[in-house]
């Protein structure tokens, strides 16, 4: 037999086990997958506990879609809020400076 023949045959006898180790481990991830969340379920009710969480979180999510624009409202009052205590804080900066300059008398 020829070289080149030989590494063929071993390359492809390699790429052989390695999809069938890919198999077996995608296998066993999956199996542990159903003892921790249960039988999957696609078209009804969902049976396990991690069915009913992503259900749940949807419903959050839908019910939660109409606070964005009142959000953004509350983000721009506070960023006002904010500037104006920052000048505050400014202005108290300068009265504690002008009262720890007054001499004591």
């Amino acid at each position: 037999m020829n070289v080149f023949v030989v590494l063929s045959f071993v390359s492809v006898v390699g790429a052989a086990a390695l999809f069938a180790a890919l198999a077996l481990f995608l296998r066993a991830i999956d199996t542990t997958l159903e003892d921790i969340g249960g039988p999957g379920t696609r078209f009804r009710v969902p049976l396990n506990y991690l069915g009913k969480i992503r259900l749940g979180v949807r419903a959050i999510e839908r019910e939660t879609d109409a606070l964005a624009p009142y959000v953004t409202k509350v983000n721009g009052g506070l960023s006002a809020i904010r500037d104006g205590l920052k000048v505050i804080d400014g202005n108290l900066a300068g009265v504690i400076t002008a009262v720890s300059r007054q001499s004591r008398s």
